[in-house]
């Protein structure tokens, strides 16, 4: 087993960086749902989440118990029990399989071997991605059929033709993207994006691709069913939509599903415009100090949780769990201050991060914000000004491409 080890270091690490990453992402969901009942309570002038745990920090974990002991209610008159089944273990495998390829940060190596922060580079990674993502229409589809109900049918529907309208547009707001940076690769894409911009602004494409980046980002939001393109789950008028006759982990996996994939769209918006992992600032010695931007970071926040358990009377659970948590970060703080490589190391996923987490809000707002269109406002929209828009993108890129520069 040692010499296995020994001889096949990179089959190592990718099982390494598979369960890390699975463990990080699965919980990252998990709280993506607490962020979002806060960020909308607050938008809203509610609490949100509170008692389960400081801050309702514990609110998933009593959600993920609830969901795994809650009864499993199975319709006897399904079109199809096999798919009925397969559905949603569809949905969640297709959510998570698209992340392999994302790129979280540079290259490094670890026991000599070369790697990053990937579990795999390829060079088709874009393509990758849209391809499987659109497969997840199947899932939808599967889940409304074979349920035999007309509420889950009709919601089936209306996501299918959803899906597939705005995954033109979606589809073809990435080609400018690709025909400046002359790859598919995701990692390509990423360093094509070094450098500045008239030497002040960075070079990401979110610059000369603006409209492409309009429709990427509406489209995606339509892609995951997120309001104000919720027509497939209106509860108003559909129950719940395509997944209403689920019930208990087969719902919490389409649950888990549609914020994977929202993970997925923040993940391919940061990559495609906004420099991956790239800082925003320049990489020249005056502003060498912007490296600290992560141990700075984590010893605020540590300093924050501390300093809450002396805002309230809270409960020594409260307390503990608060004072355990800032300390814990407050100590993180000062070894990245205190050890460069380790610094140097966290700079790529560090602004990975803060960028993804910016697109997760988003969401959130526009969520919190906007009401939900009729349903041919909802089509006329994709078909008569998102892929009119996108292909004129392309047009218009193409055209700035190939023209003489003088």
């Amino acid at each position: 087993m040692t010499d296995w080890v020994t001889n096949h270091p990179e089959l190592v690490i990718a099982v390494v960086k598979i369960a890390l990453l699975l463990f990080v992402l699965l919980t990252a969901i998990a709280y993506v749902v607490w962020f979002e009942r806060k960020v909308i309570a607050h938008i809203q002038a509610r609490w949100g989440p509170y008692r389960v745990g400081p801050h309702g920090l514990l609110q998933p974990l009593a959600d993920g118990l609830k969901f795994l002991f809650k009864e499993d209610i199975v319709p006897a008159n399904l079109s199809s029990r096999f798919l009925y089944l397969l559905a949603p273990f569809l949905a969640v495998s297709l959510a998570l399989l698209a992340v392999a390829v994302i790129p979280f940060g540079p290259e490094f190596e670890v026991l000599g071997t070369p790697t990053g922060f990937w579990i795999a580079d390829i060079n088709i990674a874009l393509l990758f991605v849209l391809g499987v993502t659109s497969l997840t229409v199947y899932s939808v589809a599967l889940a409304g059929w074979s349920s035999n109900s007309k509420y889950p049918l009709l919601g089936a529907l209306r996501s299918t033709a959803q899906m597939i309208s705005y995954e033109l547009a979606l589809t073809l707001s990435v080609i400018g993207v690709l025909l400046l940076a002359g790859s598919l690769s995701l990692r390509e894409i990423v360093e094509q994006q070094s450098g500045r911009l008239w030497g002040v602004l960075p070079n990401w494409y979110i610059f000369p691709q603006f409209v492409a980046f309009i429709c990427f980002f509406i489209s995606s939001i339509a892609e995951t069913n997120r309001a104000p393109f919720d027509l497939a789950e209106a509860e108003t008028e559909l129950v719940a939509g395509f997944h209403t006759e689920y019930s208990s982990m087969k719902f919490a996996m389409f649950f888990l599903a549609e914020y994977a994939h929202i993970f997925t769209a923040s993940f391919l918006a940061t990559v495609l415009f906004f420099g991956g992992w790239r800082s925003p600032f320049p990489e020249t010695p005056f502003w060498q100090w912007t490296q600290y931007f992560p141990a700075v970071a984590a010893a605020l926040l540590g300093a924050y949780f501390v300093l809450d358990t002396f805002r309230h009377a809270h409960s020594a659970l409260h307390r503990g769990l608060m004072t355990l948590i800032g300390m814990a970060l407050l100590g993180a703080g000062a070894v990245l201050a205190l050890v460069p490589p380790l610094l140097l190391l966290v700079q790529g996923p560090f602004w990975f991060i803060a960028k993804t987490v910016a697109f997760l809000f988003v969401f959130v707002w526009i969520r919190a914000t906007l009401p939900r269109f009729r349903y041919d406002q909802l089509m006329a929209f994709g078909w008569k000004f998102l892929l009119p828009l996108a292909v004129l993108n392309i047009i218009v890129t193409s055209l700035a491409l190939v023209w003489p520069v003088e």
